[in-house]
This record gives structure tokens, C-alpha cells and sequence, in this order.
């Protein structure tokens, strides 16, 4: 069963709540455990219904930003809203709204996988008799349905991360928190689980993920790059991706003999600002410029003026996220000497 299917809310509310357009404002957040360890400065706003990713290395203060919106922790400096409500103040009423799945595994190894989600149902005040279906929607939803009998003990790392989700999703919350949701598991189920986050966005749902793989940028629509307690960066996927490299890439493979000439002319171009050559693969170029698609027609008009020069491909490259993730700490290097 694909996530795409499920064309309902996963649990019905019977009513419909509404809901603040920013979800979470955080205006000059400091939390300090000691002189350089703790959270600093930190300013963003997560809008309604979008996914929200929080990247950087362990330890950067990703799970502390997490407990501070949980209302876990309270901040010793800073305006922090999570549904027009200060987090240390939830009422029970709005917390009922909140889902939290926490980095590790924290439910209960001698119960199965039904009575785990039973006993999150009960806590949230579920009733025991309209619970049925909420429980069977959230197994269904994580593909867990056929291992409703087996101890948690029994289930593997990705299964254990499937079961904490459908806990987290038992209660149908608007505001979801993922702390490293994919930690641990095989790149194939960190493509469901992002499938299972880009449904629950597109019915409603907003959701805060964390994550040490930066490659998961490309899945949110907003993403905050930390480094030692601080936002470096923040924008989309893709002006991230502008703002490391400066632009846009272009990927141009001509005839290896004429490499040379190819870059030489244009480097001269007014439109590219940089061109490198693949030590791997003589005829491949790497252009730079602002705009991509404004930029390739240039190209083809250049190259009409060399037909000596044989263009075998010509089109924008979008390089990995990791790279673009190394770019950006080493700016943020720069910027904090």
C-alpha cells in the first residue's frame, strides 16, 4: 500500500479547527547549557501546511530547537509562538493538536505493535470504542497492519521508526515535530517515510523534521541550516542551491579534443561567471551563471558560430544536496572566523 492512495485525512476530526497562517514564529530564541552550548539567535517562521526541515551535524542543537517548540524546554531569551501559544503554557486542549516523534525508540518492547498504539490512543483520551478505526487508518497508513501482533522487541529498527509514527499520528495532529525520523534505516524506507510527510502536507498537516542527512533538504519546502547552536542559512531548496554555487549550473559535454577551446570561449562570456572542466571526463564542462534557462540559448548560439566544436549535451544540472550542504558550512565557516 503507497501513500499516495489515501486520498482521506488519516483520522477524522469530525470537525474542522482553525488554523493559524504561520504555525511556529521564533524571534531571538536563546537556550544556553553552558558558554557554547545551547541554541542562539535563532529567527524563523514555519508557515501553515508546509514541511519545515531543520539540517545540520549532531549535536548542532537540531533535538533542543525540537524541545524548546514541545514546550520541554523553556527559553531564557525570546519570543517563541507554536500556534499563537507559548509552548510552556499548552493547555491539554492544544497539546492534542501537537505530534512529537523523539529521535529514539520509546515505547514499550514487551508490547505489540496493536496494544503500543492502543495505549498513545488512551493517553490522548481517545475512546476505547471510537479508537478502532484511528488505530487501523495509522497501521494502514505505515504498512504495519500484518505485524499488529508482534512485540516491539521483535521488530526491526525501520519497523520500530514506522510504529513511532503512526503513535504520533494516532490523534490526527496538525502540528507534527520528527526529530531525525529517518535515522538508522535503509535509503528505501526514507523514501516512504517522505512520501508518508509530503501526504500528510498536502492534506493540511504541518510538519517540523530534523535530519542528519542533508540530501532530505530537496523533500521540504523551507529548510534552516544549523551549525553550533545557530541558523546559518535559510531559505528554500532551491536558492540554496543558488546561493552555494552562486547561481545556476549548466552541464555541457562537447567532443573531448575541443574541450579546451569550448571553455576558453567561454570563459570571455559575459553570461557565465565561472567554467571548470571534469578531471574525470575530458569533455565535460561545468558552466556558471545567474539563470539557467536564460543561459543555454546563449550556448547554442555560441556553438553555431564553432561547428567544429560538437555539442553532445547541453542542459542545467542540479548537483546533490550534500554538496550544496558543504558550500554552505564552509560560507558560514567563513563568516563566523
Amino acid at each position: 500500500m503507497e501513500a499516495q492512495r489515501i486520498t482521506r485525512p488519516l483520522i477524522a476530526t469530525g470537525q474542522q479547527i482553525a488554523q493559524p497562517s504561520t504555525m511556529i514564529r521564533a524571534q531571538q530564541i536563546e537556550k544556553k547549557f553552558s558558554e557554547d552550548v545551547g541554541v542562539f539567535d535563532l529567527n524563523f517562521e514555519v508557515p501553515t501546511g508546509t514541511i519545515f526541515g531543520m539540517i545540520g551535524p549532531s549535536g548542532c542543537g537540531k533535538t533542543t530547537t525540537v524541545r524548546l517548540m514541545t514546550g520541554l524546554y523553556k527559553p531564557d531569551r525570546g519570543s517563541l509562538m507554536v500556534m499563537n501559544r507559548e509552548p510552556s503554557k499548552f493547555t491539554p486542549r492544544a497539546r492534542e493538536r501537537l505530534g512529537y516523534m523523539p529521535q529514539h525508540f520509546v515505547l514499550y518492547p514487551n508490547l505489540t505493535v496493536w496494544e503500543n498504539l492502543n495505549f498513545v490512543a488512551s493517553l490522548y483520551g481517545m475512546g476505547y470504542f471510537k479508537r478502532r478505526e484511528p488505530l487501523e487508518q495509522a497501521l494502514e497508513f505505515v504498512e504495519l497492519s500484518d505485524a499488529r501482533n508482534r512485540l516491539g522487541s521483535q521488530l526491526s529498527g525501520g519497523m520500530q521508526r514506522r510504529l513511532e509514527l503512526a503513535c504520533t499520528l494516532v490523534h490526527n495532529p496538525l502540528l507534527i515535530f520528527a526529530d531525525e525520523p529517518t535515522a538508522g534505516i535503509d535509503p528505501v524506507l526514507r523514501n516512504k517515510f517522505w512520501e508518508h510527510f509530503r501526504h500528510l502536507r498536502d492534506t493540511g498537516r504541518t510538519l517540523f523534521v530534523t535530519t542528519q542527512y542533508v540530501g532530505e533538504a530537496v523533500y521540504c519546502d523551507m529548510v534552516a541550516v544549523m551549525r553550533a547552536g545557530r541558523i546559518v542559512h535559510m531559505d528554500t531548496p532551491e536558492n540554496l542551491r543558488k546561493k552555494a554555487l552562486g547561481g545556476d549550473m549548466i552541464k555541457l559535454v562537447v567532443d573531448a579534443p575541443h574541450a579546451l577551446d569550448a571553455a576558453q570561449l567561454f570563459q570571455r562570456h559575459p553570461a557565465i561567471a565561472d567554467v571548470r572542466r571534469s578531471r574525470s571526463q575530458p569533455g565535460l564542462l561545468y558552466l556558471y551563471a545567474e539563470d539557467a534557462s536564460a543561459t543555454l540559448p546563449l550556448i547554442f548560439q555560441m556553438m553555431n558560430q564553432h561547428p567544429d566544436i560538437k555539442v553532445h549535451q547541453a542542459d542545467k544540472y542540479v548537483p546533490p544536496f550534500d554538496d550544496v550542504f558543504v558550500k554552505l558550512m564552509e560560507q558560514a565557516e567563513e563568516e563566523y572566523v
